[in-house]
This record gives C-alpha cells, sequence and structure tokens, in this order.
C-alpha cells in the first residue's frame, strides 16, 4: 500500500496506516476557503520541499482546502496526457475574481496543457442549474475539456447556449454511476481522482457543506472503473471548526451556504469521517496504476523545477 500524505492545515484527518503527517497550521488562514494566486504558488513551493518523492492519497483536510488539488495536479509527473475525476457535489467551476477558491479551482486544472479532460462526478447543487448558469465558468465546458455528471438538477439552460455535451443529467445517482463507470471502461487513459465527501449522502459521512446523494456503493462504482489507472488522488472534505480573521472569507462563505459545525456532535462526526476514509483508501488502493507505468520520481522531480522556472505548465 502507497504511504498516504496529510496536510495537516486543521487538524481533522484521523489516523491512517502509515501516514505520513506534514505540519501546515500556520497556512490555515492564508489558504483556507480561498487565496490569491501569488499565496497558492509560495504554498505549492513548500509542499513540494515536503513532500516524499514516493507517496499515496493525499488528505487535504476540510473541503474548504479543496483548491490545493490544482497544486497536486500540477506536480504530476511524466508528458503523458491524463484525465482528472473529481467525485464532488459543487462544480468547483465558478467565478472568483481574487484568485482561487474552493469553488472555483476547476477551471485552472481544466485547462493545464496535460488534462485532457476533467469530469465533475455527483453533482446535485444548484450551482449548476440556471440560476447560477452565469457564475460557472463555460470557456472548458465550451472547450470540451470539462464534463458536469449531475443529478437532481435543471440543466436546460446549456442546451440553449449550445453546451448541452458537457453536462450529463441523470434521474438518479445509480444511473449516474452506471453510465459514468460505462463511458469509463473504454478508456486507458491515467487519471488523477480528487473526492470532495460532500459527493455522498449524509448518512455515508457528514461534511460542513451541502452534500450529495450518493451512497459509498454508488461511488465504488466511479472508483472502480478507474482500476489500475490512477496515477495520484487526494481526499478531502472533513469537518473541522474554524472561524476566519479575514472579514472576506467569513462573508463569502456564509453567502456559499457553509454551516457551522455542532460542536457537540464534532467528534461523532469526525469518527464517520475516519471511517470512510479507511474505506477509501482501501478502494483507491486497488486501483493504482501499475507500478511500472507510473512517471519515475525523477520526472517528477524535473516537472517542480519547469513549473518553478516558467514552464509549460505554469500557473498564469
Amino acid at each position: 500500500m502507497r504511504p498516504p500524505v496529510v496536510l495537516d492545515l486543521d487538524d481533522s484527518v484521523g489516523p491512517l496506516p502509515g501516514r505520513r503527517v506534514l505540519p501546515l497550521r500556520e497556512w490555515e488562514e492564508a489558504i483556507r476557503f480561498g487565496c490569491s494566486m501569488r499565496t497558492l504558488r509560495r504554498f505549492a513551493g513548500r509542499l513540494d520541499a515536503m513532500l516524499p518523492r514516493e507517496h499515496g492519497t493525499v488528505f487535504l483536510g476540510s473541503g474548504d482546502f479543496h483548491h490545493l488539488t490544482l497544486p497536486l495536479v500540477r506536480r504530476v509527473g511524466g508528458t503523458d496526457p491524463f484525465q482528472v475525476v473529481v467525485l464532488d457535489n459543487h462544480p468547483d467551476n465558478m467565478r472568483f475574481p481574487f484568485g482561487v477558491h474552493c469553488g472555483s479551482w476547476v477551471r485552472r486544472v481544466a485547462m493545464l496543457p496535460r488534462v485532457s479532460h476533467v469530469h465533475v462526478v455527483g453533482i446535485t447543487s444548484s450551482d449548476i442549474g440556471g440560476g447560477h448558469a452565469w457564475e460557472n465558468y463555460l470557456g472548458p465546458l465550451r472547450a470540451g475539456r470539462l464534463t458536469y455528471w449531475s443529478t437532481g438538477v435543471d440543466v436546460g439552460w446549456a442546451s440553449r447556449l449550445g453546451l448541452g455535451r458537457a453536462f450529463r443529467s441523470f434521474p438518479d445517482a445509480s444511473s449516474l454511476a452506471d453510465a459514468f463507470a460505462d463511458a469509463q471502461h473504454a478508456q486507458a487513459t491515467p487519471v488523477y481522482l480528487s473526492i470532495d465527501k460532500d459527493a455522498f449522502a449524509p448518512d455515508v459521512a457528514t461534511t460542513n457543506w451541502d452534500q450529495g446523494v450518493m451512497t459509498f456503493a454508488q461511488g465504488a462504482r466511479v472508483i472502480g472503473a478507474l482500476r489500475h489507472r490512477i496515477l495520484a488522488s487526494d481526499v478531502t472534505g472533513e469537518i473541522s471548526l474554524y472561524r476566519y480573521r479575514a472579514w472576506w472569507k467569513r462573508r463569502l462563505s456564509a453567502m456559499d451556504g457553509q454551516s457551522e459545525p455542532d460542536v457537540a456532535r464534532l467528534r461523532a462526526w469526525q469518527e464517520e469521517q475516519h471511517a470512510l476514509n479507511l474505506r477509501l483508501l482501501a478502494m483507491i488502493g486497488g486501483s493504482w496504476l501499475p507500478p511500472e507505468l507510473l512517471p519515475a520520481p525523477d520526472q517528477v522531480l524535473h516537472q517542480q523545477a519547469r513549473q518553478r522556472h516558467g514552464g509549460p505548465d505554469a500557473e498564469s
């Protein structure tokens, strides 16, 4: 089993077998919910210095840190294209003019040269409904680089704008998972997998964002369709207590409908999360790309050097 890595930004991830913990609590206020691209680049440099050359799934902590998937995707070694599959109740492709945040990072990932396509799977959020259509970045959807897989949301507006092919809508989560799995079985492209546990129904595990309707079995169907193709992965969606010092983070997180965790029930919820993490680790562990097909560690280091010096994968 590849040893998991915990980015300890909020002390929310329980003990995992063989884990390596990176102490990063001093970054919590700067990074949590959102930050400037300059701050994210600084954090990415810190990650590059701390992450081991070879590791397994990276645990990010709260879903407020999901934008950290961006630097993790960028540091994938090699030169071959790969897909990014995101299990999430939200599109994470919403307009954000102040840099990047946990609900806006997908656009930047979708436009990276080596990312052939991004699939966001499990959306039930009204973020992709007609009332919020203007808030979605349409560029990657129009360019054929991003697909939303959703259930229970009226996305008729997309067809009227000629974007119908980028929106896969289903009557329930079971048919969504089956259709995604069928589409992936014909694929051979390696995959970066990012899981936000808010895609799961609350009876699987509780998060502090509005949640989807997936059962664990349906999520397992999605992950199982990627068997022997996962080259890197991360998990987010833990639940933790935090009060932002920055007023704009307090305001925007409240506008996004983020709820305050119930202090009295926090420990029980974190135990649910921990049990789900162990199940996800086992599931991902059976789906890794075979070792002989993984990028060599020196390719990862070369990729990082190119990015630091403004190579083709550098952030704009």
